[in-house]
């Protein structure tokens, strides 16, 4: 099967919050369609996705810069999709994106209860960097 990465456009909206529901990632108070289609249409952020031959989205990634540091977030694969090198292509992609934009720095955000997900990120050439906490507020 050949996958096609690309950015993703407000056509495909609903598909990629129908992956992520999928894919068991966490569910967030930005996944909505606004959100997504917010970030679809920033000028410094892309939502990636991965396009099976017959137009299933069936991986997506975020990638943003804020102008100091690019970040990646929201990798999501269908589990049958798994173990095929789709999050490496995502990974690679967004990582392109944000050389482009002028990012120097990458910072992957990985959830905490996914041995999984931590070793992916490590395999790409992330460390895991134990000095910093994430915290957040729902306004």
């Amino acid at each position: 099967m050949d996958i096609t990465i690309r950015a993703a456009c407000t056509g495909d909206i609903d598909s990629v919050l129908q992956l992520w529901k999928r894919s068991g990632a966490h569910p967030s108070t930005t996944d909505t369609a606004h959100d997504l289609r917010r970030v679809i249409d920033a000028p410094h952020a892309a939502v990636l996705i991965a396009v099976a031959d017959d137009g299933t989205i069936v991986g997506s990634l975020i990638a943003t810069f804020d102008g100091w540091r690019g970040n990646v977030y929201r990798m999501a694969v269908d589990s049958p999709m798994r173990r095929r090198g789709i999050a490496r292509l995502l990974a690679a992609e967004g990582e392109r994106f944000l050389h482009d934009a002028g990012a120097v720095r990458l910072s992957a955000l990985v959830e905490g209860d996914q041995p999984v997900a931590q070793a992916f990120w490590e395999s790409v050439g992330f460390e895991h960097y134990e000095g910093m906490r994430r915290y957040s507020k729902n306004i």
